[in-house]
C-alpha cells in the first residue's frame, strides 16, 4: 500500500494524532535491519586494556578488579591513564584520548574496560579514530559516563558494547562479598565469554504489561540528554531502551525525560526499561516537585502502545548487571515477574 495514502486512511478513520505519530515514526522499523556485529566472546589468554577516558583511579584502587580479571584467565594491560590526574579527570583531554585510541587500535587487545565513570568521554569523543576498531571490534565495558561510548559506537557502527560496573566497583574479596555483588560481578565474566544472558526483576504495580523484541540500548539518563542533538545521539527506533541515573533532583530528572519525549526518542520503541534512580537530591523547603520517576514516566509514554518495566537491575546500586547493548533482547513484562532474555 502507498505509505501516503495508508497515513491519510488512518486520519480518516479518526485515529489519534498520538498513536499516527507513533506509526509515522516506527515506519522505519519495518525496514530491514542491520544485524549487530557482535565482538568475539573472550577466551584464557586473552588481553583487557583499562584505561580513563573519564574519571580518575589509582592504580591502587583497580588492583581487585586486576586480580578478579586475571582469575578468570585474561590477561590485563594497564593504560597510561591509570594513576593520572587533571583535576576530576584521568589525565588531560590529550592523554585520555590517546590512550583509549591506542586501544582500541591495539590488534592484541580484545576487551576494554574503562576505570570508572564521573565525566570526561564527550570532551574526546569527536577525535577517536574507530576504523581500526571496526576493522577488530572489541568489547567496550563500563557505565554511567561511558554511556557516551556506547550510543556513539551503537549509532555509528552498529557495534556490540557492554554496559556493566567498571574497576571501582569490584570488591576486594569477590568470596567474601554478598551473592548480589557476586552475581553482578559475575555477569561481566558470563557475558564476555559469550553465555547467553537472561535477567530476572520482581514485578511492580506500576508496570505497562506486554512483549517485545529489540536491539538493547541506553543507559545513564543525564548522559543520553547531554548528546541529544550531537553525532553521538542515541538511535531509539525499533529498541528496547533502558535507562537510570543518581544524585538528581525530580525537577531535573523531568526535564531530561521532557527531552527524550520532545525529541520523539521515546516514539518508537519497542520496549522501555527504567533501572535505578537513586540518591535523588531533596527538593529545596517550598519548591517541592511534587512527582515520582514512576509519574514522570508514565505521564511521557501514556499515548504510547509498548510495554514499560521499573526497578530493573541497572544502574548506580549493587545490583547493576551487565547487559549487552546493541544486542537483540526479548523484553516480558508480565502482572507476575518481568524478565529480559538475550536472542540468539
Amino acid at each position: 500500500m502507498n505509505r501516503k495514502y495508508f497515513l491519510s486512511s488512518l486520519i480518516s478513520t479518526g485515529i489519534g494524532i498520538p498513536a499516527l505519530s507513533y506509526l509515522a515514526r516506527a515506519a522505519a522499523i519495518f525496514k530491514a535491519p542491520v544485524p549487530p556485529l557482535i565482538p568475539p566472546y573472550l577466551k584464557p589468554g586473552d588481553t583487557i586494556g583499562i584505561t580513563c577516558p573519564a574519571g580518575y583511579i589509582t592504580l591502587e584502587e583497580i588492583q581487585p578488579a586486576v586480580r578478579i580479571l586475571q582469575s578468570w584467565g585474561f590477561n590485563i594491560r594497564t593504560g597510561t591513564t591509570v594513576g593520572k590526574r587533571d583535576f576530576t579527570f584521568g589525565g588531560t583531554d590529550a592523554e585520555r584520548l590517546q590512550d583509549l585510541q591506542s586501544m582500541l587500535d591495539a590488534s592484541d587487545i580484545q576487551a576494554i574496560m574503562c576505570g570508572r565513570g564521573g565525566y570526561g568521554c564527550a570532551r574526546i569523543i569527536d577525535a577517536l579514530d574507530f576504523s581500526r576498531f571496526t576493522e577488530h571490534p572489541k568489547w567496550v565495558i563500563g557505565f554511567s559516563d561511558i554511556t557516551v561510548l556506547h550510543s556513539h559506537i551503537n549509532r555509528h557502527y552498529g557495534i556490540a558494547t557492554l554496559h556493566s560496573k567498571m574497576c571501582n566497583s569490584f570488591p576486594d574479596d569477590l568470596s567474601a562479598a554478598d551473592k548480589e555483588v557476586q552475581d553482578t560481578i559475575l555477569s561481566i565474566q558470563q557475558a564476555l565469554t559469550g553465555m547467553p544472558m537472561q535477567y530476572s526483576a520482581a514485578a511492580d504495580a506500576k508496570n505497562r504489561t506486554g512483549t517485545a523484541s529489540g536491539i538493547l540500548v541506553g543507559g545513564n539518563l543525564s548522559m543520553l540528554q547531554s548528546i541529544s542533538g550531537t553525532d553521538s545521539e542515541i538511535d531509539t527506533i525499533g529498541k528496547i531502551l533502558f535507562l537510570e541515573d543518581a544524585g538528581e533532583y525530580l525537577y531535573s530528572l523531568d526535564r531530561m525525560l521532557g527531552n527524550l519525549h520532545r525529541s520523539h526518542k521515546l516514539d518508537s520503541l519497542a520496549g522501555l526499561i527504567i533501572g535505578g534512580f537513586n540518591r535523588i537530591k531533596p527538593d529545596d523547603p517550598g519548591e517541592e516537585f511534587g512527582r515520582t520517576v514512576y509519574d514522570m514516566v508514565l505521564e511521557k509514554v501514556k499515548a504510547l502502545p509498548y510495554p514499560v518495566c521499573f526497578n530493573f537491575p541497572v544502574g548506580h546500586q549493587r545490583n547493576n548487571y551487565a547487559l549487552k547493548c546493541g544486542v537483540m533482547h526479548q523484553l516480558s513484562v508480565q502482572a507476575d515477574k518481568v524478565e529480559l532474555t538475550e536472542m540468539r
